[in-house]
């Protein structure tokens, strides 16, 4: 029996079976990259807060500045998460601060553009969404526009990376 596909199992069955299809004929891995051919070249936390301001200031000009922007290893081995957005407020001299962080798996450091594009829009929606609701796919779309397909094949890596280890 085959494993369950763990990131994909909330997805219409037809899809997960065409997955596994690929999955069964070791062809997963090259369906990802006939889709997406490179990968990007932000690599360091200065250039992932670069880019993800570059979105930010694009589609969310009014929200909390950013505080952090930056590549953690421990994400998706402690938080079973890709990325996270953090909002800390703490009391100095007699004003209150706040801080929001944004920090994105280091899994994307070596991933195709539209992965890295699609864990960005989702932590910056959560600045102005807090819950995963339907204004906060709203939000997601609005800055990507095939935000779904791209959460859709950046599980499909995931899952790949689960069967067979790294992929691009």
């Amino acid at each position: 029996m085959s494993r369950p596909l763990t990131y994909l199992s909330h997805y219409p069955q037809h899809l997960q079976d065409q997955i596994r299809h690929l999955i069964d004929n070791n062809q997963l891995g090259d369906w990802l990259r006939s889709r997406y051919p490179s990968v990007h070249n932000i690599n360091n936390d200065r250039d992932l807060r670069e880019y993800a301001m570059d979105i930010k200031n694009r589609y969310m000009k009014k929200t909390q500045p950013l505080s952090k922007v930056v590549y953690d290893g421990r994400i998706h081995i402690v938080n079973h998460a890709l990325g996270l957005h953090s909002y800390v407020a703490r009391n100095q001299g007699g004003k209150l601060k706040s801080k929001n962080e944004l920090r994105v798996s280091d899994l994307f450091k070596n991933t195709p553009e539209p992965f890295l594009n699609m864990i960005v829009v989702h932590e910056l929606a959560h600045l102005k969404e807090k819950d995963h609701n339907k204004a906060f796919y709203q939000l997601c779309r609005h800055m990507q526009p095939d935000y779904h397909q791209l959460e859709f094949d950046v599980r499909v890596y995931l899952t790949e990376m689960d069967a067979n280890g790294e992929v691009f």
